[in-house]
């Protein structure tokens, strides 16, 4: 099968949530090892990844230093992460494959994602990133022309835009090294964030697109077969925290739809990733499945995860 599989940033950093070159190296040759096990088993492999952490400690620095440099902007930050992570999975997913026998070709696209230059975030910016900061600390970012708002007794925190993906500019690129044999890397970040000017040239913004999103969007691209998304927990989870709290499993999309209209996914973790996952699913993908990281060779095989199908892809 073709199988797009959407790391999430946390997968890139130590178990502690350490982001120190060290931790992150480990835990991204962690990850390596599952994908490896995918391959072995004969499937054709996307990754996608998450930058979260990465581009916090970029954001970090972009602050302690403005008063010396100008800020990166965000579509520099999702391009070097990009890199800094592409790179590393190149060096940790050939080792494994070499371990497995399967040796295969691994690339890493630098990827842009179009959207949409009059999409309501970019006017009403709602996303906060980075940490809290005193109201002094964050005036010299405003001064480089960055929005910050005041939130109370924590401090101001900054806001951008989170547009909706319209469409993965590289797709092109990464069907023909799929076709070649490749495992590609691609879209990390939900990809750099691009606009298209009325002469058709397209130049970065700065915003935060959601990576599920885009994976979502990906894999329908690239004709995947299955999208998978990452997490830490083996099963997405309904009535979380009561007692009434169980696991999800094989569902419809119209069961799943139902779970997600009575709020069992929280908008700031499993929200976001449920919601791509029925959106593949929804655009006629076959079918979709959320679980841990460690049980990818599992879950593709139908044993754990929660799976929504597509009911008309299934006869």
């Amino acid at each position: 099968m073709r199988v797009l599989v959407a790391l999430g940033g946390n997968a890139m950093t130590g178990p502690d949530g350490s982001a120190t070159p060290q931790a992150q190296r480990a835990a991204i040759a962690v990850a390596s090892e599952h994908l490896a096990d995918l391959v072995a088993a004969g499937h054709e492999v996307v990754v996608t990844h998450g930058n979260g952490p990465q581009v916090g400690n970029l954001l970090v620095k972009n602050e302690l230093a403005a008063h010396v440099v100008p800020p990166v902007p965000l579509d520099w930050c999702g391009a070097q992460t990009q890199g800094t992570i592409g790179f590393t999975l190149l060096d940790t997913l050939e080792a494994s494959l070499a371990a497995r026998g399967a040796e295969r070709p691994v690339a890493a696209i630098v990827t842009r994602t179009l959207v949409a230059a009059d999409d309501p975030g970019f006017t009403r910016p709602t996303k906060p990133i980075g940490r809290f900061l005193p109201r002094e600390q964050a005036q010299a970012l405003i001064d480089h022309g960055e929005r910050w708002e005041d939130r109370g007794e924590k401090g101001w925190r900054r806001v951008v835009a989170s547009p909706e993906p319209i469409e993965v500019l590289e797709t092109p690129t990464l069907l023909t090294l799929l076709g070649a044999g490749y495992v590609v890397v691609a879209a990390g970040g939900g990809g750099i964030p691009v606009v298209r000017s009325a002469s058709g040239a397209v130049h970065g913004v700065e915003a935060v697109i959601d990576k599920d999103l885009t994976a979502a969007l990906l894999a329908r691209a690239v004709g995947a077969d299955v999208l998978v998304i990452a997490t830490d927990v083996p099963y997405a989870v309904a009535g979380w925290g009561t007692p009434d709290a169980h696991d999800i499993g094989r569902v419809t999309l119209a069961e799943m739809e139902s779970y997600a209209a009575a709020g069992h996914f929280a908008s700031g973790s499993m929200g976001p990733k449920i919601d791509a996952a029925m959106r593949f699913v929804r655009a006629g993908g076959s079918r979709s499945i959320v679980t841990a990281l460690d049980q990818l060779a599992t879950a593709i095989d139908g044993h754990i995860g929660t799976v929504i199908e597509n009911p008309e892809r299934e006869r």
